[in-house]
Order: structure tokens, then C-alpha cells, then sequence
């Protein structure tokens, strides 16, 4: 069974473990002779490895998704920690729990669902409220919607992620209604909870995190205009405006038509999901990437998402005087080489 998690691991370790491979490539060294490069992953993160030797019979068994084992170095390059693997072989599926390689929600699923539930009790329009109980109490919907990701690898990309992501999202919705008197609270909520729910179909999340065919083929906004136009459809007299805008705020949510959205957001409750559902999905890649890279600089490794690298700010504040704790404002020292954004992308 497992015995090291790509988090414990420290430089000039030796250890033997299993891990699921996200990635693998053949390239060659500057002198042109080849060597097995992997991405490997467990619930806890991922690292690279790199195999010199030996290799050739063991690579054309691996593909994405296999499980292996490996016997390997933890070694430190460019600051970052990686695997110089001396053995390798894949995994038989007795020595693996699944449990170990996928990476979950660390919040409470139960208690998020509770949350999500209480919000929608709260709506006081009775043909949204009634929309969004049909659809989050469904028997169906619910195993799915309490396990599935956000994403594949973008933000929330995690067993639950959905959930939080959706529940995050109506505790944003609160502050600001208070700010924004003049929107329709109860048609915001609804949009919040609902712009996502065809990711519980787009992705597949039984074995890894991957996309369906259908998700393939139709993605998860067409996929969710076909879910809840049918849920409205079967509660009798729904006015046929209001089915009109929620299905708007689901077709318009990612705000520009480059970005994959059918049509633009056209009145404020759509407009507010679209920059709502960027914020939170974007703090949340910030987020994640800051605490799983390894480095010990002030700035993080290149972020292939938001294109860009993260100040660590604890440590841009930190006093070199003492020991920990960050100075005042005026004293925050400056750091000795901040990189511009497009150098050396990594």
C-alpha cells in the first residue's frame, strides 16, 4: 500500500511508493539520448520524475491514469522538488485504494450540502425556490453533485470542488446583494447554484477526473440548459419569462463568446454571475497553486492557468531580522529580483 505522499516528501529521501501517472513523455537530453519523463500524483499533489535508465520496457505499459511503482530519490532541481527514479513498474490492482491518488475537498461534504440546502430555503420566490429544490434534492443528482468536480484542472478540480465552489459562491452572493440593492437576489442565488450543475454529467469522476464523451461533445452549458429547462418544464404554470432569464444567466455565464459562452450576459443578475463565478474560480486556482508549490522563494512557479506567478506574501513581508512575523507596512522589505510577467515561464 501507499507509504509516501508527494507532500512529506524532503530532499535527499530514498523511498518506495505508489503513485498515479497524470503525465508521461520520452525526451531527449541535450546530448540527444533519451530519458522517461512523468508527472505523478496523489490526493495530496503532484511531482516530476525523470527515469535515465532502463526504462524501455517498462514506459510502453504507462499510460495517463496508470497506477505505478517506484523506487526513487527525492531530489532538489531549480529549487522544486523531484523523483530520480531507480526502478519502476506498474501497479497491480490489489496494492491500490483509491482513496490515496484523488484529491478532495478538505471542507465537510455533508455540512456544504446543509449550506447549500439552507440557501435555497431561504429564496422567496416560490417558482425558483421550488426550481432549485427539484434539482438539489433530486435522489439523482445529489450522490453526483456531492462528488463531482469543478473542473479537470483549472479551479476546485477535486472530488467536491463543485459543492464548495457552488456554496462559496452563495456566501459572495450575500455581500453583494447588500452592495447592489437594485438586483434580484432570489434570481442571482438561483443562477449560482444552477450555472455549473451539467459538470455532474461533463465530467466523469469515478476513475480520476476526466471528460465524459458527452461532456466531450456538448459541454456542460448545453448539457445544463437541457437538465433544467427540463426541471421548469415539469413545474406546471412556471412563468415563461422567468424560465427565459434563468436559462439566459446559464447560457451567458462565462461572459464572452472566446471563453465559450453562447451569448453575452445582457441584464445585471447575468452579468454579476459571470465576473462572481470568474472571481471565486480564480482566487481558488491562486489559492491552490501557492499552497502546493514547492519552492522557497518569495515567487511562485510559473501558473499555466492565470499565466503568471504568485507573490508568497508571507514571505515577501517577512522581517529579515527576526524569526517570523511581519514587519509594519512601512518597513515590508522589497524583494531582491521580481520577475517580470512573461520571464522565464516554467
Amino acid at each position: 500500500m501507499k507509504s509516501a505522499y508527494v507532500a512529506d516528501l524532503v530532499a535527499d529521501q530514498t523511498i518506495t511508493s505508489f503513485f498515479l501517472v497524470a503525465d508521461k513523455e520520452t525526451r531527449p537530453t541535450r546530448e540527444g539520448k533519451p530519458f522517461l519523463h512523468l508527472e505523478l500524483r496523489d490526493r495530496t499533489g503532484s511531482i516530476e520524475a525523470r527515469m535515465w535508465e532502463n526504462f524501455e520496457e517498462v514506459a510502453p505499459t504507462l499510460g495517463r491514469d496508470a497506477f505505478v511503482k517506484v523506487q526513487a530519490r527525492v531530489e532538489t532541481y531549480k529549487g522544486r522538488l523531484q523523483l530520480a527514479i531507480e526502478k519502476l513498474r506498474r501497479a497491480q490492482p490489489e496494492e491500490i485504494d483509491l482513496e490515496d491518488y484523488f484529491p478532495r475537498t478538505k471542507k465537510d461534504v455533508e455540512e456544504l450540502y446543509r449550506q447549500l440546502t439552507g440557501y435555497v430555503a431561504e429564496v422567496r420566490n416560490p417558482w425558483l425556490r421550488r426550481l432549485l429544490e427539484s434539482v438539489v434534492g433530486d435522489r439523482d443528482i445529489v450522490p453526483k453533485l456531492k462528488r463531482a468536480p469543478a473542473a479537470k484542472s483549472m479551479h476546485h478540480a477535486y472530488l467536491g470542488g463543485l459543492l464548495e465552489h457552488v456554496v462559496s459562491l452563495c456566501g459572495v452572493c450575500r455581500a453583494v446583494v447588500a452592495q447592489y440593492p437594485e438586483v434580484d437576489a432570489d434570481l442571482l442565488l438561483a443562477g449560482v447554484i444552477l450555472h455549473d450543475i451539467g459538470k455532474i454529467e461533463e465530467l466523469a469522476y469515478e476513475y480520476g477526473v476526466d471528460f465524459t464523451t458527452e461532456g466531450q461533445l456538448l459541454g456542460h452549458i448545453v448539457m445544463e440548459l437541457e437538465l433544467v429547462g427540463k426541471k421548469i418544464d415539469a413545474l406546471e404554470g412556471f412563468p415563461a419569462e422567468l424560465r427565459t432569464l434563468v436559462l439566459h444567466m446559464l447560457a451567458s455565464h462565462h461572459g464572452r463568446y472566446e471563453f465559450g459562452s453562447p451569448r453575452l450576459p445582457m441584464f445585471p443578475e447575468a452579468l454579476l454571475l459571470h465576473y462572481l463565478d470568474d472571481l471565486d474560480s480564480k482566487m481558488a486556482t491562486m489559492r491552490e497553486a501557492i499552497a502546493s508549490d514547492q519552492g522557497e522563494g518569495e515567487w511562485t512557479a510559473w501558473n499555466r492557468a492565470l499565466e503568471r506567478r504568485f507573490l508568497r506574501l508571507e514571505k515577501f513581508l517577512r522581517d529579515e531580522g527576526t524569526s517570523g512575523g511581519a514587519p509594519s507596512p512601512g518597513q515590508a522589505r522589497l524583494p531582491r529580483k521580481a520577475r517580470s510577467a512573461g520571464e522565464e515561464r516554467s
